[in-house]
């Protein structure tokens, strides 16, 4: 959870007026919250579409904080593990952004048109990268 903040109210009397402040104060000692997403390449790996390593750098460069692309310092750890991209943010990251960058990554390496990415059905946290189901198609076009 966010910093718990607690209110201080700050009266003050001038000339027969009542003015009431708030003011908003952090909870010493808050914990920062940890996110964690993982994004699953197994499947384009395993056929060498796609290369883990450019993946990982790319998310690198190109992961914003604070308003600057790569200067992720030590809020924001993009590792890899075989077949698996992981992030890890103790600032306020999107899971949606990582799938922009994602699709952003297939569309600059051509292959946006046979990936897409989806989020799992087990983990929250986790996307996988799967590909269009083409066989159906073009069995529902030959059935025509």
């Amino acid at each position: 959870p966010a910093p718990r903040l607690f209110s201080a109210w700050r009266l003050s009397l001038g000339s027969n007026t009542l003015v009431a402040n708030m003011v908003q104060k952090a909870t010493p000692g808050a914990k920062k919250k940890v996110s964690t997403f993982v994004i699953d390449c197994s499947k384009p790996v395993d056929d060498k579409i796609m290369e883990i390593a450019s993946f990982e750098k790319f998310l690198q460069d190109k992961i914003k904080v604070n308003g600057k692309a790569g200067a992720l310092g030590d809020s924001v750890k993009v590792s890899r593990d075989k077949s698996k991209i992981t992030v890890t943010a103790e600032v306020a990251l999107a899971k949606r952004y990582l799938k922009y960058l994602t699709k952003k990554y297939l569309k600059k390496n051509g292959v946006r048109d046979w990936l897409r990415v989806i989020a799992s059905n087990k983990d929250r946290n986790v996307y996988e990268l799967r590909y269009f189901n083409i066989a159906d198609n073009e069995a529902e076009e030959e059935d025509e």
